[in-house]
C-alpha cells in the first residue's frame, strides 16, 4: 500500500468513525485548533485511527521516532481538518454525483423476467433423481449400475 492509499484509508476510516460517533464527539472536551483548522487533539484521532487501522499500528513506532510532534503526525497523514467541514463537502459531491448517475430503477419499477424453460425442465428431471443425460436413464444401460446390482 503506498503512502497516498494509507492516507486515503486513515481518512476514509476517520470520517466514518466520526459521523457515526458525532453525537458525543462532539460535547468531548478535545477540540482544538491546530494550524486553524477546528479538530479533536492529535492524540485521540492517532489513538483512534490505531485500532481501526491495524497498518498504522506497525507504522507508527517508526514514525513518533522520526517525529514526536502528534499534530506534525496528523499533519503528515493528511488528517488536519475539520471533520464537520469535511463530512459536508463529501455530503456535498455525493449527492451531485447520485443526480449525475443512476445504476438502479426505482423501488416501484417492477421487472418481469422470462421464465427460462430448460432450468425447469431439468429441475423436474432432478426430482426423479435420473439426472439430466439421456444415457444413464435406466440401470439397464448404465454399467455401473448393473455392477453395483450384482455386488
Amino acid at each position: 500500500m503506498s503512502v497516498e492509499q494509507l492516507r486515503q484509508s486513515l481518512k476514509n476510516k476517520w470520517l466514518s468513525y466520526y459521523r457515526d460517533n458525532r453525537s458525543w464527539l462532539v460535547r468531548l472536551k478535545i477540540w482544538g485548533s491546530y494550524n486553524g483548522r477546528r479538530r479533536p487533539s492529535s492524540g485521540f484521532i492517532l489513538a483512534t485511527l490505531s485500532v481501526l487501522e491495524p497498518r498504522l499500528t506497525q507504522l507508527l513506532p517508526l514514525v513518533v521516532e522520526l517525529n514526536n510532534d502528534p499534530d506534525r503526525i496528523i499533519t503528515a497523514l493528511g488528517l488536519n481538518f475539520n471533520p464537520e467541514d469535511e463530512l459536508k463537502t463529501l455530503g456535498s459531491s455525493q449527492t451531485a454525483e447520485a443526480a449525475m448517475v443512476r445504476m438502479l430503477p426505482n423501488g416501484s419499477e417492477a421487472l418481469e423476467l422470462p421464465v427460462s424453460q430448460t432450468s425447469q425442465k431439468l429441475t423436474e428431471i432432478d426430482e426423479t433423481c435420473r439426472g439430466s443425460r439421456p444415457e444413464f436413464e435406466s440401470t439397464s444401460e448404465n454399467p455401473d449400475l448393473k455392477s453395483e446390482r450384482k455386488a
